[in-house]
């Protein structure tokens, strides 16, 4: 299988302590991946160094067909290669409409002029409607992003990366504080979403991550614990041992 991005043998040390040690991952070009470890295992730290927001102190990271390396580049010229992040809390601009705030990441591939002058086309209305449908807010285009609840924030944050087109979708627990019915939704969207690009979920809820069905990376002290099926990863007794035991 081809690679999409692949972290090879990164560490990064903060004040003396070892965050990410000797870390390598590999994701392939359209594969759901979750990342679950207990705290302090990395995985925040494993999306600020791919998303360019720390700079680890020795490995390399490449990325797409050509083995781009993205050490050293910024966290702007990261997310314009194909690479977006979800962070744990939804930022969406709550005073602006379902549609606008999806009208406005479209806009986000024009230069600074051009998307004060934008107007949306026929073609752009269609594209966020359907996007809308795609992440279970196809009736609440023109409901203020504030009105929503806040699983419904975080569909709508998903549905703003995914306007953008990323090759990687980098998702930091999105289950956090859902009903049961918005934590399958968002299993269904992010299922979806790997279907046509890579998708790392960091995520604590192995209720979630079983839904979700899909390679699971273990994390531990800034290194790979343990990766496979969940069920090959929580009857490894290290696993148990560090994490599910706790």
């Amino acid at each position: 299988m081809s690679t999409l991005l692949e972290v090879s043998g990164i560490s990064v040390t903060f004040d003396g302590f070892r965050a990410i040690n000797n870390l390598s991952f590999q994701i392939g070009p359209a594969e759901l991946r979750a990342v679950i470890g207990p705290n302090g295992a990395g995985k925040t730290t494993f999306m600020d160094i791919v998303t360019g927001k720390t700079r680890p102190d020795s490995g390399r990271i490449t990325w797409g067909d050509r083995n781009v390396s993205l050490l050293g580049q910024s966290e702007a010229a990261i997310a314009r290669q194909g690479i977006g992040r979800k962070f744990q809390k939804p930022t969406v601009f709550e005073d602006q409409s379902v549609q606008e705030n999806l009208l406005m990441a479209l806009a986000k591939d024009r230069n600074p002029l051009a998307v004060l002058f934008y107007r949306p086309g026929a073609r752009d209305l269609e594209r966020v409607a359907a996007l809308a449908d795609r992440i279970g807010l196809g009736d609440a285009l023109l409901r203020k992003s504030g009105e929503l609840s806040h699983g419904q924030k975080q569909w709508l944050e998903i549905g703003m990366l995914l306007a953008q087109d990323p090759q990687l979708l980098l998702v930091d627990e999105p289950a956090a504080g859902m009903t049961l019915a918005e934590r399958e939704k968002t299993t269904d969207i992010l299922k979806d979403a790997a279907r046509t690009r890579a998708v790392v979920v960091v995520e604590h809820d192995m209720e979630f991550v079983r839904r979700l069905d899909c390679k699971v990376t273990v994390l531990h002290e800034g290194a790979v614990l343990a990766e496979g099926t969940l069920d090959h990863v929580t009857s490894n007794q290290t696993v148990i041992d560090v994490y599910l035991g706790r």
